[in-house]
């Protein structure tokens, strides 16, 4: 009796064998993104944009498709190359401003003109994917860009105060963009273009006596501890924005399986432009604050006085105008867009 139970069990181990032992269906495919950017892990575009999009991603797929952000610059290079670095397949993604690499982007550059952007960053960011998508495939082209953004108004942050035109005249201020390096220059200072992860040292060393970046950017780089002066500009249109784009290497998102591909894109253009826009909205208040308790002086222009400035920044639209003209480029039409697209978004 044992030994035909024995028997038995054979009998059953061999008939399940070819479920145990046999080929098992294919897993779906699993992909992992590097995601390579300027600034450091607690900077808030890090922490409260890419970080959050990138999980977003994750879920949307399952756990398919995961995103693994490599922070300031951990990737190797300097951050003028990241562009190139999506590219040629450094990185899979990047964040970057185009501006890094002055004149290579022309027609992004009507979003960046003087007094030509809204206070808003939810605006300036859904306005700036909206042009984008009318205006910018060819001269990115050599990318897939996910997603176009410009931050809310850029302040003056300086050792001084500013108050009026008068008291810009020969500061050191750091700028991020051809066109914000010009407006600088029209109003009197002396402007010092560089990535702004160099900006601490610069300050240090008295190659600066400030910067212009944006509320959401002072906490990465401690400015709020460098200098104790903030300038910002009353209502819309503001003195300076710079665009961002966070792009990704062509081949690599053509080589994702059809779905994953669906996921990003539901994850990408409007989407996670009105995502950036919202954060970076809530994050002015935030620093805007923080500042205020630290001691430091928030000022605001007298709009008589901001007036002044904008009529001084004014050759500087005319000059990139004519330079658009001698690039075949049709700025007038650029720039008309980009106003109706600021005020657009901005309603």
């Amino acid at each position: 009796m044992v030994q035909r139970r024995h028997l038995l069990g054979l009998a059953s181990a061999a008939l399940a064998a070819p479920t145990l032992l046999g080929p098992r269906p294919a897993r779906a495919e699993e992909v992992t993104l590097r995601l390579h950017h300027f600034l450091p892990a607690v900077s808030n575009v890090h922490r409260n944009f890419l970080a959050p999009w990138a999980k977003k991603v994750e879920e949307a797929s399952a756990g398919r498709l995961k995103i693994r952000i490599f922070p300031a610059m951990q990737l190797g290079g300097a951050p003028p190359q990241l562009y190139d670095q999506a590219r040629d397949g450094v990185a899979d993604i990047i964040w970057t401003l185009p501006g890094y690499t002055a004149g290579r982007f022309p027609r992004i550059e009507a979003l960046e003109l003087p007094f030509t952007a809204n206070r808003s960053g939810l605006a300036n960011a859904r306005a700036t994917q909206a042009f984008a998508e009318r205006h910018l495939a060819e001269e990115f082209g050599e990318v897939h860009p996910l997603c176009f953004w410009s931050h809310d108004g850029g302040l003056i942050h300086s050792r001084s105060p500013v108050r009026k035109l008068e008291d810009l005249r020969g500061m050191k201020l750091r700028f991020p963009t051809r066109q914000a390096g010009e407006g600088l220059r029209a109003l009197g200072a002396a402007p010092v273009g560089m990535p702004v992860p160099q900006v601490p040292e610069a300050l240090t060393q008295g190659v600066l006596d400030g910067a212009v970046v944006p509320w959401e950017v002072v906490p990465s780089i401690k400015l709020q501890e460098l200098v104790r002066n903030h300038t910002a500009f009353p209502g819309s249109p503001t003195f300076y924005v710079a665009t961002n784009v966070l792009a990704m290497n062509k081949a690599k998102y053509q080589s994702l399986p059809a779905d994953l591909r669906a996921v990003l894109d539901a994850q990408s253009g409007q989407a996670a432009a009105a995502m950036v826009g919202a954060m970076l909205d809530e994050q002015a208040v935030i620093v805007s604050e923080q500042a205020r308790r630290r001691g430091n002086t928030l000022i605001e222009l007298e709009p008589a006085e901001a007036e002044r400035w904008r009529a001084a920044c004014a050759p500087v639209t005319e000059a990139w105008l004519g330079q658009m003209q001698g690039r075949n480029v049709d700025g007038a039409a650029l720039l008309a867009d980009a106003r109706a697209l600021f005020a657009r978004y901005a309603a």
